[in-house]
This record gives C-alpha cells, sequence and structure tokens, in this order.
C-alpha cells in the first residue's frame, strides 16, 4: 500500500456550470426568503434538465483522475464476491424458499424445492457457489422482468399458502409506485389481474381467493388499504380503510400464527392498530386500542395456556423506552397483564410469537440483543457473542409451529452470518457465512468503541473499524466518519465488502451515533428532534472532534458521509464547521429542508411535521429550521471537497434539493460536484453491478478528499 497527497483534479475541458438566477418570494411569518433556485424543480423542464446533465458532464471531467481508482475498487468489490450464490433457503409450508444470484446478471432470482421430509426443519447447508437446490422451481427472474428497463425494484412478493400462486410488484422508474401481478406458478402465466401505482406490501389473505394492498395520495403517502378479489376487475376493488390524517402512514399484513389480518395506521409518535379474523377476509376490521397522540405500539399474536393473546409493545403511561403486555383478543381493551415492565436501560423494540415461545428483541447499551422466552418459568434467556460491536436479529421465520429461530449476526469484522437456533436446546446451527473471497482475515481488523463529549456533556458512542498492521491509533490516519440521526433510526456495526477497499487503503471507518438515532434508547431520539435537532448535528461536530483530538486523524485526512436525513446532517456540518474536514459526501441530501417542510403539497410533507415540527404554522419552528437549513446558511468560508449524489426519480428528497444547495455553494467560491442518477429512485441505481459501480465512484472521491492518492492507491 502507498499513499500520498492527493494529486490536483485534473483539468476539466469547461468551467463549472452556474445556475442561473431567477429569484422567487418566500414568504412566512413575516420573513422573505430569496430563493434564487427555486426553478430548478421543475423536472420536465429542458433547462433544468440540460443544467443536470451540463454537472454530471462537469463532475466527470473534475474527477476524470480518479476513473482507474474507481474501476480499481469495483474489480476489487466484484473479485471478493461470490456473484454465483444462494441464500439460506427459508422454510414455509411444504418447500424452502430462496433467491440466487448467477454470475453477470444484475438481480436476484426467486426459486423453491420441495421438502421431502416434512418433520425435517434442518435448513440445506449451502457451500461454495451452489447453483440451487434439488427439485428447483424459478418462481420469478429479476432479470427477467427487468429486461428493456433502466430501473427495476421488487415491491411485494407472496405466495398463497396452498403454494399454487405468486403475487409480485414491481417499480420501474424508482419513483416507489408498483404494479401488482399474480401468476399461477404451474404454468408460470400471469393471471389478467393487474394493478398499478400501488405501495409496497400487497399480500394475499389465507384463503387465496384475495389480496390486500395500499395505494398513496398525491403526497406519495400510503392512506388507503384495498381488498381485490383474485379474477374480478380492479373497478370492483374495496376500499377497506382510509386515513384522512396527512401525517399517518397505513399498511396492512397478516400475523405469524395466520389467524389475524392487521391495518396498521402510523405517523412518527403515533399508531392504531385494526385486526380481522383472516376466517373471515370480507368482515370488518375492529381497532386494538383507539390512537392516542404520542403513544406508539404493535400487535402480536399469541396462544398462551391455549387462549388468544394479543402482545402489545407501547410507549404509554411514561413507558418511555417502551413495555409489553398482554390482553385478551376477544377484549383487547380489557384487563392487561405486565410481561415485561419499562426499564430506563433498556429500549425494547418487539416482540415476535411462535406456537412453542416468544423473541424479544431491544437495545442496551448501543447494541441490539435478542433473547428467547421458552413459556417455562426460567423467563427469557439472553443470546451472548463474544465481539464488542456487533449487530443481531430474527429474521426469515414465518411458520407459526417451527421449532428453531432463524437469526441473522454481524460486526464490522464478521461477515453477514445466519443461524439456526433450536430453540428446546440452546444449540446453534451456523447455516452460512457472507463468503469473502480472496483470502479475508478477520484478525487483521480491529474494531472498537470511542465517546467523544458533546456541547452539553453528553457522552456520544464513536464505532471505528481498521486495519491493525495499517493504522497505529495515535498516529493520525485518513478516516470516514458516518453519521445519520434521524427517526430513531440507529447505525449498527456491521460488514460491507466495499469498505475493505478503504480499510485495505489505511483508511479507518468510524460511525457517529448523535442523537436522533436510537442507538441509547427513546430519549436519545426525542433529544435529537424537532426543537433539538441542532444536538444532531453539534454531536457529529464533537465525534470529529473527538477523532482527531485523540490522534486518529487530522482535518485535512477527515471526510464525513451521510445520506438523506444524514445528507442534512452533512449540509449542516459543512456550515457549522467546515474546517474539521476535508470533504464531505452527502447522499440523496435533505439540504432543503424547510423549503420541503414547509410546502404541504410536496410527497410526505406533513407526515415529516412530529420529526422536524411544522414550520408553516409555527414561527418558532421556521427560525429554528431557518438557522440550521443548510442552503439558507451557506455562508463566505472555506468550505471542504463536496460531492453531492442524487436521483432525478426520487420522492422522498427531491434532486432539487442538491442541485440547489451546489448552485449555492458554487457562489461562494466551494469547490461542490453534483452526481445525478437520471433514472433511479431514493436508493440509487438498480442491480448489483450498477450500484458498484456507484459505490466505487464514491469510495474513489472519498479516497482523493482524504489525501490517498489515486494514481497511487492499491491494495
Amino acid at each position: 500500500m502507498t499513499s500520498g497527497p492527493i494529486t490536483p483534479p485534473v483539468a476539466a475541458p469547461h468551467t463549472a456550470p452556474l445556475a442561473v438566477k431567477k429569484p422567487h418570494r418566500r414568504v412566512h411569518h413575516n420573513d422573505v426568503y430569496i430563493d434564487d433556485y427555486e426553478w430548478l424543480r421543475d423536472k420536465d423542464s429542458p433547462e433544468v434538465l440540460a443544467h443536470l446533465e451540463a454537472e454530471n458532464s462537469y463532475t466527470m471531467a473534475r474527477t476524470q483522475n480518479q476513473e482507474p481508482l474507481r474501476q480499481q475498487i469495483f474489480d476489487e468489490i466484484k473479485s471478493r464476491t461470490q456473484e454465483t450464490d444462494l441464500s439460506v433457503p427459508v422454510r414455509r409450508g411444504n418447500y424452502w424458499y430462496y433467491t440466487r444470484t448467477v454470475e453477470g446478471q444484475e438481480y436476484g432470482i426467486h426459486c423453491r424445492a420441495p421438502i421431502n421430509d416434512q418433520g425435517d426443519w434442518a435448513a440445506p447447508l449451502i457451500s461454495g457457489d451452489q447453483i440451487g437446490l434439488a427439485g428447483e422451481q424459478i418462481l420469478l427472474d429479476d432479470n427477467v422482468e427487468a429486461e428493456g428497463h433502466d430501473f427495476f425494484s421488487l415491491g411485494s412478493f407472496d405466495l398463497s399458502d396452498d403454494g399454487t400462486q405468486l403475487l409480485y410488484a414491481v417499480d420501474i422508474e424508482g419513483d416507489e409506485r408498483y404494479t401488482i401481478r399474480i401468476r399461477t406458478i404451474a404454468s408460470g402465466e400471469n393471471l389478467p389481474d393487474t394493478i398499478p401505482n400501488t405501495s409496497a406490501g400487497a399480500l394475499f389473505d389465507p384463503s387465496g381467493r384475495y389480496l390486500f394492498y395500499t395505494t398513496v395520495d398525491d403526497a406519495w403517502r400510503p392512506d388507503t388499504v384495498w381488498r381485490h378479489e383474485i379474477g374480478a376487475a380492479r373497478d370492483t376493488d374495496t376500499s377497506i380503510f382510509h386515513e384522512p390524517d396527512e401525517r399517518f402512514w397505513v399498511g396492512v399484513g397478516i400475523t405469524r400464527s395466520r389467524k389475524f389480518l392487521v391495518i396498521e395506521a402510523g405517523s412518527s409518535v403515533t399508531t392504531e392498530s385494526w385486526l380481522l379474523d383472516a376466517s373471515d377476509p370480507t368482515g370488518d376490521f375492529t381497532v386494538v386500542w383507539p390512537r392516542h397522540d404520542n403513544t406508539e405500539y404493535d400487535v402480536e399474536h399469541a396462544i398462551i395456556d391455549g387462549e388468544d393473546r394479543l402482545l402489545i409493545v407501547h410507549n404509554g403511561g411514561g413507558a418511555v423506552n417502551f413495555e409489553l403486555v398482554s390482553v385478551a383478543a376477544r377484549d383487547p381493551q380489557g384487563t392487561q397483564r405486565m410481561l415485561l415492565p419499562h426499564d430506563p436501560q433498556i429500549r425494547l423494540e418487539s416482540v415476535d410469537a411462535f406456537a412453542d415461545f416468544l423473541v424479544v428483541e431491544y437495545r442496551r447499551d448501543g447494541l441490539t440483543r435478542l433473547a428467547i422466552d421458552r413459556h417455562d418459568a426460567k423467563g427469557l434467556t439472553e443470546l451472548e457473542f463474544d465481539e464488542p460491536l456487533f449487530a443481531v436479529g430474527s429474521a426469515g421465520n414465518p411458520e407459526w409451529t417451527q421449532p428453531t429461530l432463524r437469526f441473522g449476526f454481524t460486526s464490522f469484522v464478521t461477515p453477514s452470518t445466519v443461524y439456526d437456533l433450536v430453540v428446546a436446546t440452546g444449540e446453534r446451527r451456523l447455516l452460512k457465512q457472507q463468503p469473502v473471497l480472496g483470502g479475508y482475515d478477520p484478525t487483521l481488523y480491529e474494531q472498537r468503541r470511542e465517546w467523544a463529549t458533546a456541547k452539553d456533556g453528553t457522552r456520544v458512542p464513536i464505532s471505528l473499524v481498521y486495519r491493525r498492521d495499517l493504522v497505529t491509533p495515535g498516529t493520525p490516519a485518513p478516516t470516514l466518519l458516518y453519521g445519520y440521526g434521524s427517526y430513531e433510526h440507529s447505525i449498527d456495526p456491521g460488514f460491507g465488502i466495499a469498505r475493505l477497499s478503504l480499510l485495505d487503503r489505511g483508511m479507518i471507518f468510524a460511525i457517529a451515533h448523535v442523537r436522533g438515532g436510537g442507538e441509547l434508547g427513546r430519549t436519545w431520539y426525542e433529544t435529537g428532534k424537532t426543537l433539538t435537532k441542532r444536538n444532531t448535528f453539534t454531536d457529529f461536530v464533537s465525534c470529529a472532534r473527538h477523532v482527531i483530538d485523540a490522534g486518529f486523524t487530522t482535518p485535512d485526512q477527515l471526510v464525513a458521509e451521510g445520506g438523506s436525513a444524514g445528507g442534512l446532517l452533512m449540509g449542516a456540518v459543512a456550515n457549522l464547521a467546515p474546517e474539521l474536514f476535508a470533504g464531505i459526501l452527502a447522499e440523496v441530501p435533505f439540504v432543503d429542508a424547510l423549503t420541503s417542510i414547509l410546502d404541504p403539497s410536496l410527497p410526505l410533507t406533513v407526515i415529516e411535521w412530529d420529526e422536524w415540527g411544522d414550520p408553516l404554522h409555527d414561527a418558532e419552528v421556521y427560525a429554528y429550521m431557518k438557522s440550521y437549513s443548510p442552503v439558507e446558511n451557506v455562508r463566505a468560508v472555506a468550505y471542504p471537497l463536496i460531492l453531492a449524489v442524487t436521483s432525478l426519480n426520487d420522492t422522498r428528497v427531491l434532486y432539487v434539493e442538491p442541485a440547489k444547495w451546489v448552485a449555492k455553494l458554487r457562489e461562494v467560491g466551494a469547490d461542490a460536484l453534483l452526481k445525478t442518477e437520471m433514472s433511479a429512485g431514493h436508493g440509487g441505481v438498480s442491480g448489483r453491478y450498477s450500484a458498484w459501480h456507484e459505490r466505487a465512484f464514491n469510495y474513489a472521491w472519498v479516497l482523493g478528499a482524504a489525501g490517498l492518492n489515486p494514481s497511487e492507491s492499491d491494495s
């Protein structure tokens, strides 16, 4: 490995595009703001599209000298990835279901194979580049479905209980509107039923006669649940639940027991669930607990001592970190039994019920935990792991009567690993660990926890990983500091093949677990939202100062990264402490936050008021958001290098936000680049090879910004 000062970018064949100023007055609460770049919002305008294309051309020209490194990183990701691969099969009914990939193909292939011994719950072990299981039947080949489209995303995938029909829904634009189709598995032919413009998450009822799906309103909010009778015309579909409150999303699901269909309406702070006995799919749903502002709850069906019970995880009555109670399914608003009381040190997240045991997931000390209750007097048994940082969670457990629990484990140094736990004995069966080709040695890497001290004295955790032989704590090294900090979403330590291309070049990767996330419980979230949102930004700055002061890095070697709401974080810290960073990578960044949250006609805005506050009707919120919204606070300072990456069809954070931001940064002389994917959505490009190229582009830029010479870096 060699490194050295970054060579200046090659001279661009043209100067940076300068967006024309077209002043637009925004007036709220007696405050007048002149927005010169609001015209960029019209994505159908030839002038706007021409500007975005010019930005793309400029970005590619400015980063042309990084092309060899980009290709090298892509090749590294590809060479370390087992391209022909198979997921661990999941049992449902009489079949093992799995998804496999084939070298050279962008997308997965969804398959199943028959189970010969119905008493055998031991999942088939997957080895090497195994192609499939005996008796394989292809249900859906995403590569075939994606032919002729620049973008492809699967939003619904469900099987009828008798295993004869497949429901699937696809998005070919990136705007998260899906078209549902139903396929007869035996023939491979689709039924005439076609339902466009749906949200994700459609499913069959247990009888297989009906399907339930959701549609969205003009603001892209899932607001209505529908029932469709298979074979009937769509215009005969029945609207069974409509949510008029613009703060709430709706979704539909079914309990693992297949006993109840469930509709959930939820805002950021309030939820309400409705149940229907699944044996009567045309019946009326009934409410579990009527909604109460600032009370959230989740419902799970269990059978305890022969009685149908509902297990409810909720935060009512002062249970800030949530508690678990059970109620009679026939009378959910009646007497409650306390199962797990509130604990200020533990953030209770979910409970899963099976015929013979319960699974509880929670957070303690900033890490995810998993515990089993076997319906005996011993209570909960927590699964233990011997790494200082990790993430664990259950997944792939559709069967009510299964005697095993499927769970996944990962850390910064341990590739994603899938186990089956034999609940009765506690035996763990290793089913598969993510292959890392090319001789990956986990002992070369060190993971550790540091704590920064925020401005108000709060201790903020930082997770780090680096190569022991390339990084010596106390000797500064290039560092990528990642942050998010919104919606109580936690950024947990996990393995990444692409990240090895940074670590193996001597770079430190770190996560700043700032307030606004959920790593340290509900209060950690509550103190990083609405009128305390600035804590998210100042926490990140404190983390940056800590890794500098502790000798891990220097401002000339430190790059920050964040996406979506984490992109807002990037824009805010660029304004707050530009001197701490050599570069900032902002992916689909929410950098024109105030403009968006002021406009209830934009997708998802009203829903967001619980997260950010309502600046449209509250002058205090308006002033507070204006004090940190990145576009409004660009100033004449020396900014670090900035790369903003966005997608034209993103419906969550519109491309116009980073386009405006970059235009504003150019006004003050900042070296800012904008890269727009012209056929993608919020998650970026579709297809794994395309995603690897995108990651290679970003990482090459990060290495350059951190001072690693693109022409010299190698692994």
